[in-house]
């Protein structure tokens, strides 16, 4: 499913091919698996994290040519929020090429970013709130991503400019209308998964 853990070893073009069959395989899995829900309701069962506990009911799947983010509780999609990523298509292979990383995370820590500063480097300077109110940093190691390259700074936040939700302006992550953030904010726990399919 598309909320277990994906470890592939071997050579990068080696998992490159295998992580985007595991992320083709998981798609169709997860819709056989709707399909089976809605003819047989109340089939739905918690599927656990790597150390054995339960993961929580909800799920985040980002469908990245869709520029939708997809929040699950359960086998049923609760809502779907339109997203800004990465500015150039494609899986993640280097620090700063602005694309972003497809694998199956989770959130690692949620910061308030209302403070925060960044400066797109646009000629507007350092900007205050660039990252909406809250920033969900995702776990993005070496043993959860298709590249198999470790990332860092990788998050799911809001904006400081609502007319790029929608499009592929960031430098890698994931960015949502503010109002979605502080709505998802209420559900969003450490730990929650997150997958990000091409």
């Amino acid at each position: 499913m598309l909320m277990d853990v994906l470890i592939i070893r071997g050579s990068s073009e080696a998992r490159g091919r295998m992580c985007k069959r595991a992320i083709a395989s998981s798609v169709l899995v997860m819709i056989s698996v709707l399909l089976v829900f809605s003819n047989n309701p109340g089939s739905a069962k918690i599927l656990n994290n790597p150390s054995g506990k339960p993961w929580s009911d909800y799920r985040l799947v980002i469908i990245k040519h869709e520029l939708k983010l997809y929040f699950y509780k359960g086998k049923d999609i609760v809502k779907a929020f339109p997203v800004a990523i990465g500015r150039n298509p494609g899986d993640k292979l280097e620090v700063g090429d602005m694309r972003t990383p497809e694998g199956n995370f989770y959130i690692e820590k949620i910061h308030d970013s209302r403070n925060w500063v960044h400066d797109f480097k646009d000629g507007n300077g350092p900007i205050k709130g660039a990252y909406g109110p809250y920033f969900f940093r995702l776990y993005t190691g070496v043993d959860r991503t298709c590249s198999g390259k470790a990332w860092k700074g990788i998050g799911i936040h809001g904006t400081h400019d609502p007319t790029l939700i929608g499009k592929t302006v960031t430098e890698g992550c994931i960015r949502l209308h503010n109002e979605d953030l502080e709505d998802l904010r209420k559900y969003i726990r450490v730990g929650i998964p997150v997958s990000i399919l091409p």
